[in-house]
């Protein structure tokens, strides 16, 4: 219990909002002082250097070595500047995190002391070793070596005293073992097919640009009670807990006002994600008690991936400054809504134009259409990889749940867009594409200005739906690396544009009219791609029925669901793309049953530590003044009155007994099953008899545990309950 042994609930969280400094300028000022931005290159690299290294960002290019150490002794001389002793590679192994080493600015000078130092060389390549990382097979011990490389498309930043490096991570042998490097891969791969498409409307086109707005979701809970919550520190999420008697049903916590602490919280966050250019703009309370949002504006898809990743690891350390600890786990709690992290996913041109936006005349509206029926085609052939890429062990828990996207991959269009489709399915000719303008609504209200309709509505069950000029992904999981599912979408939508594109191609240089040809082509893809278009219900029985009936994927069980990558058309896609060899593919499924069976097993081997150490012990206390009471009782009272007086105790006396008795065998049972898993060596099978054979032993131990909580005396209960973890005072 921590402190709470010995304080109330309440002394242990009495906590005043922590004092915020704001800074005396405004947010234009001092945005980005910690991040080696163009401005910053400006100030401290000669101007040919400068004007190199911007080209290279531009056109995606790599930087010649011989600027490499202009770059770094400019950079060095601005961390220095700016208070940083160490520099380290920041890279994002298959972990799902983030990963640094850091190095001192300092080498020999051949006199007894030291110089502060950074070469090119340090600054483009570095070899961390960092061989504990899981890879899947592709590293062996005695070939142990790894490289990490200079993204120059993400800029450095300072975090306390460290500049930070942002690199991919790749094996001696030059297979990726991060998830920069495929995401890379897949932006290029989008970037060329969809140029490739644009120019059938835009020969100006040059580049196609992803973009991504990512929204965090999060809860926040009292360090105190955090710490007196074993399974919340271990796992991440509490693995017993009867729910409150008020949670979420009144719905009064969603939009709501912002608790003091927590703002105070929110301040602090955003001061410094802005200092490290993190353009966040948006925070609120979410639907769940104790959870919240923050989200920011749209970048560019990498430079937001980069940013999402730093924004997680800067909210723990801000939290832990307000006697908070953040939970990012997808399902912390069980009974209330799971977080999520939606990713907005757009496409846009060089010249400026949005590729999902629909346009002011037929040629655009026509262009708008073409690009719509892609990403409706390969959500289509890839629903079941698309899924494969965002569920795992903790996301597992909050997919499906009548509050997050249902566990199968549809795509919501709404009633606009969908009459659009309708109408082009039937069409003979570009000039009959028409969009009607957006609707008006008055509200017959003095004061209230009309209003003005988006051509598409929102629906909340749906896991990829189109929101008016991008698409939001929106099961995608909370604690994830947003790049797992950018990689597979990236990829699947760029390998249809180049199948679009060549069918397209062959058509025009048979004679064909290109209008024509495209639009006969949208016309398949349309008819083809119908069954992934669902805009009702995503949480209904009758959809999951439904959408075994059209095909789609509704497997629900993780290491199952990992065997996607494996399918022929995957591998080909990705290889055609050239986002992921086989081998690379083949090495991250077993990462993923690897770290699957791992977290199943420190959830399972927490669970059983407090049921047999922390539970059971503190029921027994319990039915003990209870045997205690009955006895006295039946001293004091003769016959039936005592009989009648005693009855109620001793029926929970029984069920106390039953309950111990089930948690007792339910761990018992669970102990041996993941002993047997343990013994399995494929890590697929293994993880598949965790999810089919561990798992379920856990769900019913905590419903024991849970009828326990309810009866056993509140004093002596061991653990903080959700009405205490779910409301910050």
């Amino acid at each position: 219990m921590s402190d709470l042994r010995f304080k109330s609930v309440e002394e242990a969280t009495a906590r005043k909002a922590v004092k915020v400094e704001l800074p005396k300028e405004r947010v234009e000022a001092y945005y980005g002082k910690q991040v080696f931005n163009r401005q910053r290159m400006f100030e401290y690299l000669p101007k040919e250097t400068y004007d190199a290294l911007v080209c290279a960002i531009d056109n995606r290019q790599p930087l010649g070595r011989e600027l490499a150490d202009s770059v770094a002794d400019g950079m060095k001389r601005w961390a220095l500047d700016n208070g940083a002793r160490h520099y380290t590679h920041w890279f994002h192994p298959l972990t799902g995190s983030t990963a640094e080493k850091h190095d001192a600015f300092v080498e020999h000078d051949g006199k007894g002391g030291v110089v502060e130092k950074f070469s090119g060389k340090l600054l483009v390549q570095q070899e961390p070793d960092a061989s504990s990382f899981p890879n899947g097979g592709i590293r062996n011990t005695f070939e142990a070596r790894g490289y990490s490389a200079w993204d120059i498309s993400s800029p450095a930043f300072i975090v306390d005293n460290t500049l930070c490096i942002p690199t991919v991570f790749v094996s001696y042998t030059g297979e990726s073992l991060d998830y920069k490097t495929p995401l890379l891969r897949s932006l290029n791969s989008i970037d060329k097919a969809a140029t490739r498409v644009a120019r059938f409307f835009n020969p100006e086109v040059s580049h196609v640009i992803c973009n991504l707005g990512w929204e965090q979701e999060y809860f926040l809970v009292d360090e105190a009670l955090y710490a007196a919550r074993p399974d919340l520190v271990m796992t991440g999420r509490t693995l017993m807990g009867h729910e409150s008697a008020k949670n979420q049903q009144l719905e009064d916590h969603y939009f709501g006002s912002i608790p003091s602490r927590v703002e105070a919280f929110m301040l602090d966050l955003e001061l410094e994600a802005h200092r490290l250019g993190i353009p966040a703009k948006t925070r609120h309370n979410e639907v769940a008690p104790n959870q919240f949002e923050l989200a920011p504006i749209f970048e560019e898809a990498n430079l937001a991936n980069d940013h999402n990743l730093l924004l997680m690891s800067v909210m723990e350390e801000v939290a832990r400054r307000h006697n908070f600890r953040v939970l990012l786990h997808e399902k912390p709690f069980a009974g209330i809504n799971g977080s999520g992290k939606h990713n907005n996913w757009s496409l846009g041109t060089d010249t400026g134009t949005l590729l999902f936006a629909p346009g002011k005349n037929e040629h655009d509206n026509f262009r708008f259409v073409t690009f719509v029926a892609n990403v409706m085609a390969a959500v289509h052939k890839h629903n079941g990889l698309l899924k494969a890429s965002i569920i795992n062990a903790t996301n597992a828990h909050r997919l499906g749940a009548n509050e997050a996207p249902p566990a199968i991959i549809s795509m919501f269009l709404g009633s606009a867009v969908s009459g659009i489709l309708d109408r082009v399915e039937k069409a003979d000719s570009i000039s009959k594409i028409t969009i009607d303008g957006k609707e008006k609504i008055t509200l017959d209200i003095a004061q209230i200005p009309e209003l003005t309709l988006d051509n598409t509505d929102r629906n909340r069950t749906s896991p990829f739906a189109f929101t008016g000029n991008r698409f939001e992904y929106r099961a995608v999981g909370s604690s994830a690396n947003n790049a797992s599912a950018l990689i597979a979408l990236n990829a699947a939508v760029a390998a249809q544009l180049e199948e679009f594109a060549d069918a397209v191609d062959a058509r025009v240089a048979e004679g064909e009219d290109r209008d024509h040809a495209i639009l006969d082509e949208v016309k398949k893809l349309i008819r083809d791609s119908r069954p992934i278009h669902f805009d009702g219900n995503g949480y209904s029985d009758e959809w999951k029925e439904e959408a075994a009936r059209r095909g789609l994927d509704v497997e629900t069980s993780a290491p199952l669901m990992y065997d996607r990558y494996m399918l022929p058309q995957s591998v080909e896609m990705f290889e055609k793309t050239g986002v992921l060899t086989k081998k690379e593919i083949e090495a991250r499924n077993e990462v993923k049953w690897e770290m699957f069976t791992k977290k199943i097993q420190i959830e399972s081997r927490v669970l059983g530590d407090l049921a047999i150490n922390h539970i059971i012990p503190a029921a027994v206390r319990y039915q003990s003044l209870l045997l205690d009471n009955v006895y006295k009782i039946q001293q004091l009272f003769k016959g039936s009155k005592a009989d009648s007086i005693s009855a109620q105790d001793l029926a929970n006396i029984e069920a106390i007994s039953d309950h111990i008795s089930a948690i007792k065998s339910g761990v018992e049972n669970m102990v041996n099953a993941r002993k047997h898993a343990n013994r399995i060596e494929s890590e697929r099978e293994k993880a598949i008899s965790y999810h089919d054979d561990v798992a379920p032993f856990m769900e019913e131990i905590r419903r024991h545990i849970d009828k326990l909580e309810l009866m056993v005396d509140n004093e002596i209960w061991p653990l903080p309950k959700y009405r205490e973890l779910l409301f910050i005072r």
